[in-house]
């Protein structure tokens, strides 16, 4: 039998390490189910004619236009993501049950239904789309509609891992500064924001790979043209009916980008939730203003 574990730093901590033999058996059948697939596909791959296959001028474009779409998805998630995270790990309000259930509704509903309700409201016929089009602005169907149907499904990704972030880091270390006499936006900006930026990047990088991925939404709201709305998702889908070699290869290539982006982001070195060092010349007892 396994015996606990003291961390030396911590004498008066048990930490304990043990974990029974059966997890690692059923562990291991839950790896094999996600990678003997990728196995799989990986094995159809034409690596002689890989290069030729992923440069057409086609998957070039699907490419460029996913990276781009997606950067700037993860970026509307991080603007309204933080906010909304915040509201819901710290804030106390009438409803506040039915808004966390409301947000994380895209993680449960088919892709398709989320672009088919982007579509009825900002459509050409939608709730805003009438009036959008009479001043001239038109959301369905271009760039701007893929990124905010990527937004729309990636959104919760980063709620859900900041909320539980901040809930862990707890809130002793903003109680301390707002007593000092720091207002609610410098405890924000130095205190809160770097004690949680592990739980920050961890969301959006599974917000751009979730973006990165999205397929029903983009196809129901945003079509397929080249260029313009057609990202890798829907290229695939396309080479597949008439190149299903080429849709191997791009395949593999957006799982490839994918595992690059997060294995960069995981590599760097674990954050530990403490509190930001004060500058040594700060006068003692004292918080910066903004």
């Amino acid at each position: 039998m396994a015996h606990p574990k003291v961390s030396p730093r911590t004498p008066a901590v048990w930490e304990y390490t043990a974990v029974p033999r059966w997890i690692y058996v059923v562990a291991g059948l839950g790896a094999v189910f996600i990678l003997l697939p990728l196995t799989g596909m990986v094995a159809q791959v034409n690596w002689g004619q890989f290069p030729a296959l992923i440069s057409s001028e086609s998957s070039v474009a699907a490419l460029l236009l996913s990276l781009k779409t997606a950067t700037a998805s993860t970026v509307l998630c991080i603007i309204f993501g933080v906010p909304l995270a915040l509201l819901l790990a710290r804030a106390q309000f009438f409803g506040q049950r039915i808004l966390r259930a409301l947000i994380l509704l895209p993680l449960v509903v088919p892709p398709v239904v989320g672009g088919l309700a982007l579509l009825y409201t900002f459509g050409r016929a939608g709730l805003l789309g009438k009036p959008l089009q009479a001043l001239g602005i038109e959301i369905a169907f271009s760039t701007t509609a893929v990124v905010m149907a990527q937004t729309f499904v990636a959104l919760p990704f980063l709620v859900l891992s900041l909320e539980g972030t901040l809930r862990t880091a707890g809130q002793k270390y903003e109680a301390v500064a707002a007593t000092l006499g720091a207002r609610p936006s410098t405890v924000l900006r130095r205190i809160t924001l770097p004690l949680v930026l592990p739980g920050l990047i961890s969301g959006a990088v599974l917000s751009f790979a979730r973006s990165l991925g999205e397929f029903g939404a983009t196809l129901t709201f945003a079509g397929s043209l080249q260029g313009v709305t057609r990202t890798l998702p829907l290229e695939i889908y396309l080479q597949r009916e008439t190149d299903p070699e080429a849709a191997v290869a791009l395949s593999f290539l957006l799982i490839a980008v994918a595992v690059i982006v997060v294995a960069l982001t995981y590599r760097a070195p674990k954050y530990r939730l403490q509190a930001p060092a004060h500058r040594e010349t700060a006068p003692a007892g004292t918080v910066d203003a903004p």
